[in-house]
């Protein structure tokens, strides 16, 4: 089957383990993933299986064109592609389910964009602590300090300063799929994962 699986985060909770212990999760909604293309390398050079997720209520002509050409009457919000794992290949058009592709207690990576924090100064971005209040500057406590020196004359590249915070993608490895319940729609990850609620995330298998 295919290589990963596209979920909406939910909300976190809490289970307890069969030895007693409790563990931070964070549940998923699933929606089965419709096929819309299958690459091949004599065609298009690699071989991966394209898929349909989301809803939307409108779409732009060449979606529209492309899906009436395959006779889909779907109005998906997103396309991504995934390795094909297996010698069987989905054929265009059909809907994948998730515990097609993974199982409880499988190792996978979590793929998802963080929520974005505006402009953030460095004690929020980076962690740095707070410079004293004696000394004559009681209203610079929360600025970063020098930020540079005579040599080399000029701000170092990477320097951690103020700026945007949040709003990037990011990769959390070694989660376990705790259980997949096809019909609550539902699957659970032990851990946090990247992204505000209702945000799309992208599980891979490690």
């Amino acid at each position: 089957m295919i290589s990963g699986f596209i979920v909406k985060k939910s909300t976190m909770t809490n289970i307890y383990t069969p030895e007693g212990r409790r563990v931070g999760v964070t549940k998923c909604v699933v929606s089965p993933l419709t096929v819309t293309q299958v690459k091949t390398k004599e065609k298009d050079g690699y071989q991966a299986i394209q898929v349909a997720y989301g809803t939307k209520k409108h779409l732009d002509k060449p979606v529209s064109a492309k899906l009436a050409k395959l006779k889909l009457k779907i109005n998906p919000q997103h396309f991504t592609e995934f390795d094909l794992t297996t010698e069987t290949v989905p054929e265009v058009g059909s809907n994948i389910a998730i515990d097609s592709v993974f199982t409880a207690g499988d190792n996978v990576s979590v793929f998802g964009v963080t929520k974005g924090r505006g402009f953030a100064g460095v004690i929020k971005r980076y962690g740095f602590r707070r410079q004293p209040v004696s000394g004559g500057q009681s209203d610079r406590v929360r600025a970063p300090g020098s930020i540079g020196a005579q040599t080399p004359g000029k701000v170092i590249k990477g320097k951690k300063m103020p700026g945007h915070y949040g709003n990037v993608t990011k990769q959390v490895k070694g989660l376990k799929i705790v259980s997949v319940d096809v019909a609550k729609n539902e699957i659970i990850i032990d851990g946090p994962i990247p992204g505000h609620i209702n945000s799309w995330v992208t599980i891979l298998k490690k």
